[in-house]
């Protein structure tokens, strides 16, 4: 097992990193319902200048037969290899406020060496809150908002955000790793779990990735650029209700599960049924939602794929 040191490399920054930076913390790997997560890393790249001060060594952290690198064959040669990246990043919002953000794949292997350099980072700037973000599938309707479960020791932000509150066992994270040493190290922690309807989950969902932003504002004061992300979850919400319009049987799964998520947000349970919007029982499966959604995602134009063919 590799000790601290040696996962990571740190990068000389001009002027040295402020210290009392909130750290946001976006790691892909376990869960990424609607790409929460990857959409959120890929819109901050864009537009919050994000200038590594760690690098942590992929040949330490990374299964690459899990996670391979992705390349470019052009006709005869390699033209280009892209390895995954997980940094610990000073970037700026909208204000040029600075912040510190944590980014890239969940790490397979040597979590508690990983936790060790980030929380000794964070105590060395003594970072002012923590705020990590994820997401699940849930059946649950696009017609309403995302809902989240936090958790961490903000008590404002937990009563404020937090619309499930479950007592289960759940396979754990490298983010559940550093909330759970971040509070034990009494720092201020809030995590926001992402509940996105389970049919799009496999798609790149705008909505989650809206979602994602708004709670990672709420939760440090930062102001993220938003609005091309509005513009897309206008569009793709647009064609997803144009779908349910068209087929039946979409529909009434819609309208039922808007029944369900509706009688629990009042509060209420349905007769001989677990707590509304989340029993999946009689539920079409995911797999079989998503076939349902098939002339959608195969009809979109051209211009709305990304350069990997995703939606």
């Amino acid at each position: 097992m590799p000790i601290s040191g040696e996962i990571h490399e740190r990068v000389a920054y001009p002027g040295g990193v402020p210290s009392g930076l909130p750290l946001v913390i976006l790691l892909t790997g376990f869960t990424d319902a609607g790409s929460a997560v990857s959409g959120l890393i890929d819109h901050l790249a864009e537009t919050t200048d994000p200038q590594p001060v760690l690098v942590f060594d992929n040949d330490l952290l990374l299964d690459y037969r899990a996670r391979r690198p992705v390349l470019t064959f052009d006709q005869d040669h390699i033209a280009e290899l892209k390895p995954a990246r997980l940094e610990l990043s000073l970037a700026h919002d909208a204000l040029g406020r600075p912040f510190l953000l944590l980014a890239g794949y969940e790490p397979d292997f040597a979590w508690n060496a990983f936790a060790d350099v980030v929380l000794d980072f964070a105590a060395e700037y003594d970072v002012s809150t923590v705020t990590w973000v994820h997401s699940i599938a849930m059946p649950v309707p696009h017609t309403r908002p995302i809902g989240v479960t936090a958790s961490g020791n903000r008590a404002e932000l937990t009563a404020a955000h937090s619309v499930w509150r479950p007592r289960t066992q759940v396979p754990g994270t490298a983010g559940h790793l550093l909330e759970y040493r971040f509070v034990q190290a009494e720092r201020s922690v809030a995590s926001f779990v992402l509940l996105v309807p389970h049919y799009l989950a496999d798609t790149e969902y705008p909505d989650a990735v809206l979602t994602a932003a708004e709670k990672v504002m709420a939760a440090t004061g930062l102001v993220l650029l938003t609005d091309a992300l509005r513009d897309k979850r206008t569009e793709y919400l647009e064609r997803v209700d144009e779908q349910v319009r068209d087929n039946e049987e979409l529909g009434q799964m819609v309208r039922t599960l808007e029944h369900r998520y509706d009688a629990y947000m009042s509060g209420l349970e349905l007769e001989d049924e677990a707590p509304a919007g989340f029993d999946e029982r009689s539920l079409p499966s995911a797999d079989e939602l998503a076939a349902e959604l098939e002339r959608f995602l195969a009809t979109r134009p051209g211009g709305d794929e990304d350069k990997n063919g995703r939606i």
